[in-house]
């Protein structure tokens, strides 16, 4: 199949669009500083290279959160980010936290595993956000939430998230721009959950080509035929058609029964009633 789509964006409008984005969104909450769960792949450090660039490096607390079967290299690379930007951070081993868990259920396999290891460092996030007096910034993708690859309570967990409308090919691109080591922009991505994992083994393609689909299914609103005719397989597009059909729930705020006119919402939560 051709590369019919180009996704290609604007650098400088989206990175004062998303710094802009920061600031606003944590000077909105009454906030000034931010927590970033730093993994040492290319979401989470563009997500820190982003925060820094609207908050300040002084502002921002990058938290390391290995498990035992972590890859050094993931360790060395959110180091590289560290340094480059020269934010606050400590490093927080969640092998204690998440032990007893697996002993107690021994036959859970890497997903549940996963998940665990995923809401531990959410826990040690949100703990590091009260201490640090910070918001909690997601680094979450377009994709990854397109096709629900993501843990609902873990990585998913954020006050706000920059990244949540670009595509994975398109945050290649502005990783680039914003100067994020090319080494993490170049390995294969890995939410490094066990050994030797990458996220295209497991979803089974690769992110240039659902990124394609994607955006031919989402922004540009084509049937699951016309991308069949467009040369995309049709067994790639119910694989994927299927996948966002079923993760639907996770991207959407748990729905409160109605039972009266004033019902929680978004909407609720602003200061408008307030005359603020």
């Amino acid at each position: 199949m051709k590369n019919f789509n180009d996704l290609s964006i604007d650098i400088e409008e989206t990175r004062q669009v998303l710094s802009n984005f920061i600031r606003e969104k944590t000077s909105g909450a009454g906030f000034s500083k931010a927590v970033i769960g730093l993994s040492g792949g290319i979401d989470s450090s563009l997500s820190g290279y982003l925060a820094a660039e609207a908050l300040g490096p002084e502002n921002v607390m990058a938290v390391r959160m290995p498990y035992k079967t972590s890859s050094p290299e993931s360790l060395e690379h959110a180091k590289l980010v560290i340094d480059s930007l020269g934010v606050q951070n400590m490093t927080v081993p969640i092998t204690d936290m998440v032990e007893p868990l697996f002993e107690r259920f021994p036959g859970a396999d890497n997903i549940r595993r996963g998940n665990a290891m995923a809401r531990s460092r959410m826990i040690v996030l949100y703990d590091q956000s009260q201490a640090f007096d910070g918001l909690v910034v997601g680094t979450g993708n377009k994709t990854e939430f397109l096709l629900g690859y993501t843990t609902l309570y873990g990585d998913a967990a954020c006050a706000f998230n920059p990244l949540g409308d670009l595509y994975k090919t398109q945050v290649r691109q502005l990783a680039r721009a914003m100067g994020v080591p090319e080494v993490i922009i170049t390995k294969p991505p890995s939410a490094d959950l066990w050994v030797d994992q990458t996220d295209e083994g497991e979803l089974g393609f690769t992110y240039d080509e659902v990124d394609q689909l994607l955006y031919m299914l989402v922004n540009q609103r084509h049937t699951p035929d016309e991308c069949i005719a467009a040369g995309f397989s049709e067994q790639f597009v119910k694989a994927v058609i299927n996948l966002i059909r079923k993760n639907s729930f996770k991207r959407v705020v748990p729905p409160i029964a109605k039972l009266d006119d004033r019902v929680l919402s978004e909407q609720f939560l602003t200061f408008g009633d307030w005359g603020r």
